[in-house]
């Protein structure tokens, strides 16, 4: 499924989180490369505390030194820089994302604001609502240095639709190529997730999930039966458990145990109090958690593909 990765960069050493586990899944997956930097309209002389690259030749000379530095010999890196100035840098982002035919994104989450940065947007965000393409989002060390990546291990959270599950199969094309193990978790909600004020907030997975409330306990170990003997029957290392209690904090708990390198999510991209009162996973997961999130992009039945 993936032959090419993009990744937008700003020039600061915050954005450049992102280029180790852009490094190793091109070298693992023998994938290309586009480096994307687009000059913003009226851009601010600084980013992240950084200069900010407000010229073609500034960022091209960038992106350059980047291909060279960051990247492994034999690995095809193409820097793109944008040169027309946008006021929305991120649809100018997705807008390269099917131009440059890329199939995988990754990106820092210059995230320092927790869940408050997902509530009220950012870039990463803006770029997962508007695009369909699955995005890695990578959290810098508290250094703004680029952490360790390795992908042996991957956890995909299910709620039993169908229609959420689209992260499922660009998990199985990833654990394929890298090699990795799948661990598949779904999260029933206990009585007392239920019973709380916010419940909608603290248990619903993205979108409308009422199809999990529905599911006893038992007919989700029977769901995730089958999705392991049919991934097992085709080659696929996988195991699965049903947990009991709140999603968000059940499913990090759940890849710390099991050590998982990238947590999986379907999501709706939701942004601001939209996400908040739909009771988004996304940016429940990543305002707690500091592993590599993949997030894939689900297609209502219906909608445009």
């Amino acid at each position: 499924m993936f032959t090419r990765i993009l990744v937008p960069l700003d020039g600061s050493r915050l954005a450049e989180a992102s280029l180790g586990a852009a490094a190793y899944l091109a070298k693992t997956l023998n994938l290309a490369v586009t480096l994307v930097h687009v000059i913003e309209y009226h851009a601010p002389d600084e980013i992240h505390g950084e200069p900010h690259l407000t010229t073609e030749e500034d960022a091209r000379f960038y992106l350059d030194e980047v291909a060279r530095r960051a990247f492994p010999k034999g690995i095809q890196v193409d820097p793109h820089v944008h040169t027309s100035e946008v006021k929305d840098v991120a649809a100018s982002i997705v807008n390269h994302i099917q131009e440059l035919k890329c199939d995988l994104v990754v990106m820092c989450t210059h995230g320092r604001g927790g869940l408050r940065s997902w509530l009220f947007g950012n870039i990463a965000q803006q770029v997962i609502r508007l695009g369909k393409t699955p995005v890695l989002l990578i959290e810098p060390l508290g250094s703004g240095e680029s952490p360790a990546f390795v992908c042996k291990r991957l956890l995909v959270a299910l709620d039993g639709n169908p229609d959420h599950e689209q992260g499922l199969p660009v998990a199985i094309d990833l654990a394929r190529g890298c090699p990795a193990d799948i661990h598949l978790v779904m999260v029933v909600p206990t009585r007392k997730e239920l019973s709380m004020e916010n419940a909608a907030t603290a248990t619903l997975l993205p979108g409308s999930t009422s199809a999990l409330l529905d599911l006893t306990e038992t007919s989700a170990r029977e769901y995730l039966g089958h999705l392991v003997g049919t991934l097992s029957s085709e080659g696929i290392s996988v195991t699965a458990e049903v947990r009991r209690g709140d999603p968000a904090k059940t499913i990090i708990r759940t890849a710390q145990r099991v050590g998982a390198d990238v947590i999986v999510l379907g999501t709706h991209g939701k942004a601001g109090m939209d996400a908040f009162w739909s009771g988004s996973l996304t940016p429940l997961v990543s305002s707690r958690s500091h592993l590599p999130l993949l997030l894939v992009p689900v297609t209502e039945p219906g909608t445009e593909s």
